[in-house]
C-alpha cells in the first residue's frame, strides 16, 4: 500500500464481529465496548449473569450484543462458541481470549486445587477458543486473536505459580499460532496489561504501603485505568496492525522498564 493510500478508516472495525470472553466484566468490558465504539458487533460468552451494564454501553454506540451463558472450560463449549457467534452475527472476525482467573497461596499450600482449574480457564480454553476461532477464519482469508497476557508473562509470580505458568503459555501460543495462521492472513498477538485500578487490585491500592510500593515502580506514577487498554484493543483488531504479528504489546505505563 502507498503511503498516500493510508486513511484512518484502518482502524474501523464496520462489518466485523467480535468475540470477547468475559466480555461483561472488568478489563473485559473494556475490550467490548472497546470494539462497540470502533464498530463491530459483539458476541460475550461468561459463566457470570449478564446484568444488563454492558448490553446497555453496546447498543449506546448503535453495535448489536449476543450474550452466551457458557463456561468456555467445559469439553466442546469452545466450538459452541465459535459456531454460536458465527450463527448469530453471520461471521466470526476477532477473537480477544479475556476471560482468566488469579487464585494465589504460598508454594506449599498451592496444590492441584488451584492449578488446574486455572490452567483450564487462563490458557486451555484460550488454546482450543483460538483453535477454533482459526478454522473459520483461514476460511475467510482474515482475522484477529488477541490474547491477554500479563507483566507476569515476564516476571516470576510470587505466591502464584499457576498463574504465571499461564501466561508464560500465553505468550508461547500467541507466537506459535502467529507462526502458522499468518500465511492465512490471520494476526495473533497478544496485550499485557500492567496494574490496573480494578475489584482485583483494590486491596493492594487500599494498603498505603502496598500502593505505593506499585506506583514506584511505574514510571508513569498512576494505575492503568481500563480505559487505557482499550485503544490497544481496537489497533490490534483493525486493519491497521495487519502487519504487526506474533507481538506481546505491554499497556503498563512503563513498569517492565524499572
Amino acid at each position: 500500500m502507498d503511503i498516500r493510500d493510508f486513511s484512518l478508516d484502518a482502524f474501523s472495525l464496520a462489518g466485523k464481529n467480535a468475540v470477547i470472553t468475559g466480555g461483561n466484566t472488568g478489563l473485559g468490558q473494556a475490550f467490548t465496548l472497546a470494539l462497540a465504539k470502533a464498530g463491530a458487533d459483539v458476541f460475550v460468552p461468561s459463566v457470570l449473569d449478564d446484568d444488563g451494564t454492558t448490553r446497555e454501553l453496546v447498543e449506546a454506540e448503535g453495535r448489536r450484543m449476543e450474550f452466551l451463558d457458557v463456561d468456555i472450560t467445559e469439553d466442546g463449549a469452545p466450538r459452541r462458541v465459535i459456531e454460536d457467534c458465527v450463527s448469530r452475527l453471520g461471521s466470526v472476525d476477532v477473537l480477544v481470549n479475556s476471560a482468566g482467573i488469579c487464585r494465589m497461596a504460598s508454594v506449599e499450600d498451592f496444590g492441584r486445587e488451584q492449578w488446574d482449574p486455572m490452567l483450564d480457564i487462563n490458557l486451555t480454553a484460550p488454546f482450543e477458543l483460538g483453535r477454533e476461532a482459526a478454522r473459520f477464519m483461514t476460511e475467510q482469508r482474515s482475522g484477529k486473536i488477541i490474547n491477554i497476557a500479563s507483566l507476569f508473562s515476564f516476571l516470576g509470580g510470587q505466591w502464584s505459580p499457576a498463574y504465571a505458568a499461564t501466561k508464560h503459555g500465553i505468550v508461547g501460543f500467541t507466537k506459535a499460532y502467529c507462526d502458522e495462521l499468518a500465511q492465512h492472513d490471520i494476526q495473533v498477538n497478544a496485550i499485557a496489561p500492567g496494574y490496573f485500578a480494578t475489584a482485583i487490585t483494590a486491596r493492594t491500592r487500599a494498603d498505603a504501603q502496598a500502593n505505593q510500593r506499585v506506583l514506584d515502580h511505574i514510571p508513569a506514577g498512576r494505575w492503568g485505568e481500563v480505559a487505557d487498554l482499550m485503544g490497544a484493543t481496537v489497533f490490534l483488531a483493525s486493519r491497521a496492525s495487519d502487519y504487526v504479528n506474533g507481538h506481546v504489546l505491554t499497556v503498563d505505563g512503563g513498569y517492565l522498564t524499572r
